[in-house]
């Protein structure tokens, strides 16, 4: 019975990590993910021959996706009255984004949870990449490097002294840094991060690839 017990235990907590098929607008706050393009290319990118890891780009930090979440969780693939964005408005979103795919992608899977129309969520994407400054130090990387995870944290704190340190966090991935994320308020404004969205990368010399 005790270990029937983990197993159902372990199922639902499962579930209450994602809860897929949620009520468009029902979250808590917003957490804005923004990805190393260099390691991206590496890790996936160059695999698909895509556009965002050509040589020439210069890109740093792009925005990976705006996603919704709950104190404990997140909604994904939420019902929505809302229409799909058309090419032209995903492809407008290449420049921050990277692609035009991703910005699709993040609509299907987190904007239809937003409650907003496709437009106005590629717009609220883009005004929240905005409130950040991208440290330009990294575009300065030349070489690929192996630094401790902290030092990103450090970098977006110096240079957006308005996020506290428990309103974002550093993945990896793989040995490489993988991203920032930054928690905000529903109106964009820098807020602390839930404890399952709070997973500091402790690695001492994660890869951090140099800017193409």
């Amino acid at each position: 019975m005790r270990q029937l017990a983990l197993v159902i235990a372990a199922i639902c907590c499962a579930g209450m990590a994602q809860a897929q098929g949620e009520k468009a607008g029902d979250f808590d706050y917003y957490v804005m993910s923004l990805g190393w393009s260099s390691n991206w290319c590496a890790l996936t990118g160059d695999d698909r021959s895509d556009p965002q890891c050509d040589a020439g780009r210069g890109l740093t930090w792009t925005l990976h996706g705006l996603w919704p979440q709950f104190e404990s969780g997140y909604p994904s693939d939420c019902r929505t009255v809302q229409n799909d964005p058309n090419r032209n408005d995903s492809a407008q979103m290449a420049d921050i984004m990277g692609g035009a795919g991703l910005a699709f992608y993040e609509w299907k899977k987190h904007g239809r949870c937003s409650g907003l129309s496709a437009k106005s969520y590629y717009s609220t994407m883009r005004k929240a990449y905005k409130t950040v400054v991208i440290p330009p130090i990294f575009a300065k990387i030349s070489k690929d490097l192996h630094v401790p995870a902290s030092v990103i944290e450090d970098a977006f704190a110096e240079a957006n002294p308005q996020i506290a340190r428990d309103q974002m966090t550093v993945t990896c991935t793989q040995g490489m840094i993988q991203e920032l994320r930054i928690c905000l308020t529903k109106d964009l404004e820098p807020r602390r991060c839930g404890a399952d969205t709070i997973k500091d990368c402790t690695l001492k010399d994660a890869g951090l690839e140099a800017v193409r």
